[in-house]
């Protein structure tokens, strides 16, 4: 279906070619402090057309709060958020006197969506396309305001790897980046203003970061693509988070990252590379939290006693947050639009060439980085707000004393 979460709701809507796209959040707590301004940062870094090594599709991607705000402040009920589609060429996808229209696109979702509704868009990829994120996006960047304002939380995406080139490769000693220094490092200070001072890759190491932009390139002027992976770090997650067995935190994660277009992987921690290791090494041991200094507690905020020596576990044990860092990998496939002619068949059974003729990224990687964050703050969210509500029902045993006094955590987390 066309909606995410359980309790921050949101609905996207939207063809790639039609009049706009959008979405409708429902949940927001009432009283946030939101307006355009806070949204609109996040879709300028999603947008099209910004760089040579992107897409061409000049979009600006204003997003225009229909609903659901007054004076600048959620009032709690639905937010409607649209984006019109400024630069929209439908008939670079059929009757334009091409043939894009008698054959499916190789690797394109054409023909599973007519098999599937008996119907399809006639342009573009329709619900498909990677311009239904545009709803995605804008409803993290308010879930990513809440997050940040209450409780501190940190997210941030950059470019891993594209093709065979990556920022954190796997040695013999260190088959997962979870046991890399440096890796563990690079995550506890990276910002998103530095990687996206890496523009246009989003690598945020100048070596790597050229050779990126450099084998983009190189796939582009061949009119070939290439894919990559896109790593995500969330930090100061508030610990408790995720509701097994079913919809463990990971799971949860594992569900938004792969519902955005292109996604073929995620591996979270220590991943695959993590098989590897001995359980020895990657057993996470618990030690004592360190303090936090007067006056940066926040009210309601878990403050939990322990913390982890080691994070293989990539901050979440049992699909419960333990309060270290979140961390996770999302690869992408190599976009299915290429300008090369490709040798098919249409949907009439009549082999044939396709020559595509819509404009296209030959890397989606770059473009990917403020997705990815997006689809993490709007899962974040939603745990957190069932979260809240099982702490309040709990803390009203507490408060009528219909708890035996040491049975359970009080609020800041301590037994």
């Amino acid at each position: 279906m066309s909606t995410f979460g359980k309790h921050f709701r949101v609905t996207t809507y939207g063809e790639s070619h039609g009049r706009s796209v959008g979405c409708i959040v429902d949940g927001c707590p009432p009283g946030l402090q939101l307006t355009e301004a806070d949204i609109q940062p996040q879709m300028t870094r999603r947008r099209p057309g910004q760089s040579a090594l992107t897409t061409p599709r000049d979009e600006k991607d204003r997003v225009e709060i229909q609903s659901g705000t007054e004076n600048g402040i959620a009032l709690g009920s639905p937010i409607a958020l649209r984006v019109l589609n400024e630069d929209q060429r439908p008939k670079d996808y059929g009757g334009g006197g091409g043939n894009i229209d008698m054959f499916p696109r190789p690797s394109h979702a054409d023909w599973t969506y007519l098999e599937k509704y008996g119907v399809k868009s006639s342009s573009g990829g329709g619900r498909s396309s990677a311009r239904e994120t545009i709803g995605r996006v804008a409803a993290g960047a308010i879930a990513e305001k809440y997050l940040k304002d209450v409780y501190g939380v940190e997210i941030i995406a950059y470019t891993n790897s594209v093709g065979p080139i990556e920022l954190f490769p796997p040695t013999r000693e260190h088959p997962s980046p979870s046991t890399n220094p440096a890796f563990l490092d690079f995550l506890n200070n990276v910002s998103r203003e530095e990687v996206d001072s890496f523009l246009p890759v989003r690598c945020p190491n100048t070596k790597v970061s050229k050779e990126m932009s450099d084998l983009i390139a190189d796939f582009r002027d061949r009119e070939d693509s290439i894919g990559g992976t896109v790593t995500c770090v969330i930090r100061n997650c508030p610990s408790g988070l995720g509701e097994p067995c079913f919809d463990k935190l990971e799971a949860e994660l594992g569900h938004a990252m792969m519902s955005i277009p292109a996604t073929k992987g995620f591996e979270i921690g220590s991943g695959f590379g993590g098989t590897r290791i001995p359980g020895s090494i990657h057993n996470d041991a618990w030690i004592k939290a360190p303090a936090v200094p007067p006056g940066e507690t926040k009210p309601g905020v878990r403050t939990p006693k322990l913390t982890t020596k080691t994070n293989h576990s990539g901050g979440i044990q049992g699909g419960i947050s333990n309060g270290a860092h979140i961390y996770f990998n999302v690869a992408f496939k190599p976009p299915a639009t290429i300008g090369q002619a490709q040798q098919t068949t249409g949907y009439d059974g009549t082999e044939g060439t396709l020559a595509a003729k819509g404009r296209h990224d030959p890397c989606v990687i770059p473009r990917a980085v403020p997705i990815v964050e997006s689809m993490a703050a709007l899962t974040v969210m939603d745990a957190l707000l069932a979260q809240l509500a099982r702490d309040g029902a709990r803390e009203r045993l507490q408060a009528t004393g219909a708890v035996k006094s040491g049975m359970m955590a009080d609020t800041n987390g301590h037994a």
